[in-house]
């Protein structure tokens, strides 16, 4: 695969390395020139020493071309930007960083599916770790193209249960979060705009459970 990362604090520098340790084409972006010059002579990718928000930048690094778009600078609006410009070069994979759980809410009424937020991760893994729990990544759950996403609900879709939205072949419900509040999906649910559905799916039906829970469409005829 062809990445482009943004952001070379130490989640986009290791990232880099495990990616070009496993032969894929890496490009970083790092707006400080010191840690570009850093980064440009301990890993073996093109390192370009810019603003990741501006469109030219990414033109340069190849996004025409790019299979996925990592955001993790330490700025959640521009991370959140560049996503967005990364669905205008319909880059397949956007995977965007946030620290904010306001803005990790703002990512996931956006459509963006690939939304990480390593403050809480860890904090959750911890607290638990505390009280004597191990907490199960889901990462060890994941086998093939089987993905859990979370899919916020259109205006369009608000005072529907979820028994009405039969979803895509190869997929499943787990539940919804309304705020801090989980509901499972064997309570039928009625649904709110803003809520977050919780599915179990393969990775095709990513755009499918889109287009049914958040744009109100059906899903597209195969």
């Amino acid at each position: 695969m062809k990445v482009i990362i943004i952001g070379g604090g130490s989640l986009g520098s290791d990232l880099s390395g495990l990616l070009i340790a496993e032969r894929h084409q890496v490009v970083l972006i790092e707006r400080e020139e010191s840690r570009a010059n850093e980064l440009a002579e301990c890993l073996d990718c093109s390192v370009i020493h810019a603003e990741g928000t501006r469109p030219d930048i990414l033109e340069k690094a190849g996004i025409e071309h790019a299979d996925a778009v990592v955001a993790v600078t330490t700025h959640d609006q521009d991370n959140i930007i560049i996503g967005l410009i990364a669905r205008t070069f319909n880059v397949k994979e956007i995977i965007i960083r946030t620290d904010d759980q306001d803005y990790l809410t703002v990512a996931n009424k956006l459509g963006f599916h690939r939304v990480v937020n390593p403050a809480h991760t860890t904090s959750v893994i911890i607290a638990d770790a505390l009280r004597g729990v191990d907490t199960v990544e889901l990462s060890t759950l994941i086998r093939g193209e089987v993905r859990f996403v979370g899919v916020m609900v259109g205006t369009l879709r608000a005072g529907k249960h979820l028994a009405d939205l039969p979803p895509p072949g190869g997929s499943d419900y787990i539940g919804i979060y309304r705020g801090k509040e989980f509901i499972f999906a064997r309570d039928n649910p009625g649904l709110m705009e803003g809520d977050e559905v919780l599915v179990v799916t393969i990775e095709e039906n990513t755009r499918e459970l889109d287009r049914l829970l958040r744009e109100g469409l059906p899903p597209m005829p195969l």
